[in-house]
């Protein structure tokens, strides 16, 4: 699909549920109301969508949360998503503390990519960020994936005065296992936290490895700039939505576990799928409105303006 500024839009990020089993500073709140489950999709409906999708080009499919292995029927759903003629790459982002019973599955399907969500490597950090002790979990869990061969990334959002100290120790797991480790710009949801820069994320990390430069090689199907040392395995990674504003190359659009396509992270605009699915709408009628909409996606988000994405957007990882 195509634009209106001659984008290119192949990849479809699609949260499967709304819930979650940690309580992330920086993304939900403690307390927060689960939506009824005749408002969330149906695996049928979402993959009804995806074979829509893979027609209009749709080649890339990250499938997300809340936390999707809270959902059940999440490996299943992925295998079945797997079939769709058209899709050629599913991937994965968790935060890994439900991960470890399902890596046999994810290694036999072949699955492109596994994103595990790790702030800390420490077990009291972990839990003050998250608000929950799963920091050991999400640690066998690397551990078994790497061994079973999986492709992962590591995903870490630097805050100020609760993990900043640790992005050396993180990025050092490229230098144990043969991983990208990407830090994450924390982005404006209201929360009083401050987050670290990219640029100011790459300098900390040169102090320790002085070589490190540019690696432009695609080492997969999202915005991360990635570098390369010497004495890495793996490369470092930056995704640097507030400084370095990556919206002109903008693959993506977004599926809301309730059936909201979102044509941009922040931006409010899009189509509710669930009430075209729901009404008795053909392939052919969603088709049309779905190419419509993803024909007028926003330029450019509005972050930088001041805006915020809300904590209780359930916009999905």
């Amino acid at each position: 699909m195509q634009d209106l500024f001659d984008r290119n839009i192949d990849y479809l990020r699609i949260s499967i549920t709304d819930r979650c089993n940690l309580r992330c500073k920086y993304c939900m709140p403690e307390v927060l109301s689960d939506i009824p489950h005749d408002l969330i999709l149906r695996y049928e409906e979402i993959l009804r969508i995806c074979a829509i999708m893979s027609k209009l080009g749709i080649t890339t499919v990250k499938v997300t949360g809340g936390e999707p292995f809270v959902r059940r029927g999440c490996m299943d759903f992925i295998k079945r998503l797997k079939q769709i003629p058209g899709i050629e790459h599913i991937t994965l982002t968790t935060n890994g503390t439900l991960l470890e019973g399902h890596i046999e599955a994810l290694s036999a399907l072949d699955i492109a990519g596994i994103n595990i969500s790790l702030d800390s490597l420490d077990a009291v950090t972990y839990k003050l960020i998250t608000g929950r002790d799963e920091m050991r979990s999400v640690w066998r869990s690397l551990h078994m994936a790497v061994e079973a061969g999986l492709k992962i990334k590591i995903n870490c959002v630097p805050i100020k005065n609760l993990n900043d100290h640790e992005i050396i120790p993180i990025a050092r797991l490229a230098e144990i296992f043969p991983i990208d480790v990407r830090f994450i710009e924390l982005m404006p949801t209201g929360a009083k936290l401050e987050g670290i820069s990219a640029s100011e994320i790459i300098d900390i990390i040169k102090s320790e490895f002085a070589d490190l430069s540019p690696d432009l090689t695609p080492r997969g199907f999202g915005p991360a700039r990635y570098f390369k040392s010497g004495s890495l395995k793996g490369r470092i990674g930056v995704i640097d939505a507030l400084s370095n504003h990556f919206c002109a190359a903008c693959n993506r659009i977004r599926l809301t576990s309730e059936g909201f396509l979102k044509l941009c992270l922040q931006q409010h605009g899009g189509i509710d799928l669930r009430s075209l699915l729901r009404s008795g709408a053909d392939d052919a009628q969603i088709q049309q409105k779905i190419a419509a909409a993803v024909r007028n996606k926003p330029e450019r988000h509005l972050l930088n303006e001041g805006e915020l994405i809300t904590k209780k957007s359930r916009i999905g990882g």
